[in-house]
């Protein structure tokens, strides 16, 4: 493959030779791999500041030493450096470093870079590392601070060319900060001789140059790729799919942890058709993916199993399962240059009571074989400014640190689950970046900064957006009904969201991630509220008789009161025909059974029910089991 320079090392390459001060932040605690033949061989796996010593040595530069504010100046790269760089700033050295504080306005490090960088005998580069931790706070400075950044300031402006055998070269001073803000602003803003170089995690170019280049063999035992490497020699295509899935799946790591896996895949004697599942051992410390082993025949029987628990909902039941069948067959996100996001995004709307969380729950039993990993959060409790904390953790400093976030908790116990999230509308508008990050990256760095991976979840997201619209005077009326036309429904709801998103919260981005997986459930009508309101009794029937050896028969005359309250209160969905359940059969039921002394072995025939009188009363005869 061609060889591929990263975008910081080209604008270290452009810069370098123009600015006299450069400040590199972002991703600077990592390894680097060297991209060039020169000083050190190419490939070559080194931390930021020995990156830098090569890098500068190799365009001709005489001087190149480190400072940190523990050491002084040193440079553990090669000797001889610091003898000449304390003869250029006149200062004394012990042979391997000038110690040397950050802080003052005379004999101080900065005072010392100031002196350096104003000669013009030995072209001289200065690497300032760990730059973020020479002062506490860059807002609130001591004189000696001030006097020290000062002297920078001033070496930024006093800094001298230096002729050599390859043409002249700036003397030059780089510090490496965490983030630029670590420093004070008056130090490099509006100064026109600093430039600011971000390094972020590797691209996909870097990572392909490290998998697939020269380090690749060391990614396995030496037996293990003598034996593989045989077969994919003869099969170059099957080998590059492989290294694509890994250069695919480890997208946002840095080379530190993928030269971690690189260990890991070595120690644990991986095959190279197996190198993909270390990332899986790294994230999750499991071996075997449960997405990887479930049984396909039972995804096929799936809709009949949903539509005992979920009645009337064909539409919503085949577009989810449509999308965990694109999971399980590896088509998510094949449009997508990112293998990281989620397995599915599903956005469920629709009337009250209609199934949308029972389906998730039963999406959960299926894939993961327990109602318990859908993970269920309620937004209405993440309505505050400050909720994206409760959520996802609070910082270093804040009450709440060491608890950790409940979202980034739950997903790092169970990391392969059902993400559920009830009444998104409610949520606070700021944890909607959280959102954004989650389903575009797969991935979130909680409050004590560790990472945590969604890339196993599914994330449904729940909503009664669109059913009701508010009028003129501020009174709530309803936009769909149950004598509409399921389309009609459909077509209503679906409008209400994007308005909601895309004009009212002003954030169409969202609706963008979730794309067309908005699953709009339809009313619960009467045919269906018939068949919801006879699976609530058998259950009941079929309970009574299994733990209590009671036989309960309901006559047409008590069903048929039943079904017409059912279809009174259809407003609340088949959560509200549970309700007229309880309130007409189950509660005077045990009433009756209470009041009767009756504890097993009889049957009750329940003539009629009295749902005009409170209490409500059932009309029963006994008799002995048959």
């Amino acid at each position: 493959m061609a060889d591929y320079i990263s975008k910081w090392h080209r604008e270290l390459g452009i810069f370098s030779r123009i600015k006299p001060l450069i400040i590199i932040e972002g991703n600077v605690l990592d390894v680097y791999q060297y991209p060039l033949e020169g000083s050190i061989s190419k490939g070559s796996i080194l931390r930021l500041p020995e990156y830098l010593h090569y890098y500068f040595k190799d365009i001709g530069y005489q001087t190149i030493v480190f400072f940190d504010s523990m050491q002084g100046f040193y440079n553990t790269c090669e000797d001889g450096h610091i003898d000449e760089f304390a003869r250029l700033s006149n200062t004394r050295d012990d042979g391997k470093f000038i110690r040397s504080e950050f802080k003052g306005k005379t004999n101080s490090a900065s005072a010392i870079v100031r002196s350096a960088v104003s000669q013009n005998q030995s072209s001289t580069a200065i690497i300032m590392n760990l730059a973020s931790r020479y002062i506490t706070s860059p807002d609130n400075l001591e004189q000696a601070e001030v006097d020290s950044f000062t002297n920078l300031l001033l070496a930024s402006l006093e800094g001298k060319d230096v002729r050599t055998e390859g043409g002249a070269l700036k003397n030059i001073v780089v510090m490496i900060v965490n983030k630029t803000n670590d420093v004070p602003v008056w130090f490099y803003h509006d100064n026109p001789n600093v430039k600011t170089i971000t390094i972020s995690t590797p691209s996909k170019e870097e990572r392909e140059q490290l998998v697939k280049g020269e380090n690749f063999t060391s990614f396995f035992a030496p037996d293990i790729y003598a034996e593989d490497i045989a077969y994919y020699e003869e099969h170059p295509d099957e080998l590059e799919k492989v290294q694509d899935k890994f250069v695919g799946l480890t997208e946002g790591f840095s080379f530190t942890e993928i030269n971690g896996l690189r260990r890991l895949c070595k120690n644990e004697r991986t095959h190279i058709r197996h190198m993909s599942t270390v990332i899986d051992l790294y994230k999750y410390g499991i071996k075997e993916n449960p997405w990887d082993t479930l049984d396909e025949n039972e995804l096929k029987n799936a809709h009949e199993d949903f539509e005992k628990r979920i009645k009337g909902q064909d539409y919503a039941i085949t577009k989810t399962l449509d999308v965990v069948k694109r999971a399980v067959t590896g088509m998510a996100g094949l449009q997508h240059s990112s293998h990281t996001k989620p397995k599915g995004i599903l956005f469920f709307a629709g009337p009250t009571g209609t199934g949308k969380t029972e389906t998730a729950k039963t999406l959960a039993e299926k894939l993961f074989g327990d109602e318990s990993c859908c993970i269920r959060f309620d937004m209405s409790e993440y309505g505050q400014s400050h909720s994206d904390q409760k959520l996802l953790g609070a910082p270093p400093g804040y009450v709440g640190y060491e608890a950790g976030g409940q979202l980034t908790n739950a997903v790092r116990e169970n990391p392969f689950s059902i993400l559920l999230f009830d009444e998104i509308e409610k949520a606070n508008p700021l944890i909607f970046d959280k959102f954004l990050q989650i389903l575009e990256d797969g991935r979130m760095t909680d409050g004590q900064g560790n990472t945590v991976y969604f890339s196993e979840c599914i994330i449904i997201f729940t909503s009664n957006l669109g059913i009701f619209t508010w009028n003129a005077m501020g009174s709530r009326e309803p936009n769909v009904t149950a004598e509409m036309e399921y389309s009609e429904v459909q077509k209503k709801v679906r409008q209400a969201i994007e308005d909601y998103f895309k004009l009212e919260l002003g954030r169409p981005e969202i609706l963008n991630r979730i794309g067309e997986n908005i699953i709009v459930f339809d009313f619960i009508r009467p045919p269906v509220a018939e068949i919801i309101l006879d699976a609530l009794v058998n259950k009941i029937i079929k309970n009574l008789a299994a733990e209590k050896r009671i036989d309960l028969v309901l006559s047409d005359e008590a069903r048929a009161t039943l079904l017409e309250k059912s279809l009174g209160n259809l407003a609340n969905g088949a959560r509200g025909i549970g309700n007229i359940v309880e309130s007409l059969l189950i509660n005077p039921l045990s009433r009756y059974l209470f009041d009767n002394s009756i504890k097993g072995d009889e049957r009750i025939v329940i003539r009629s029910i009295d749902a005009e009188n409170i209490p409500f009363n059932l009309n029963c005869t006994r008799g002995e089991v048959e």
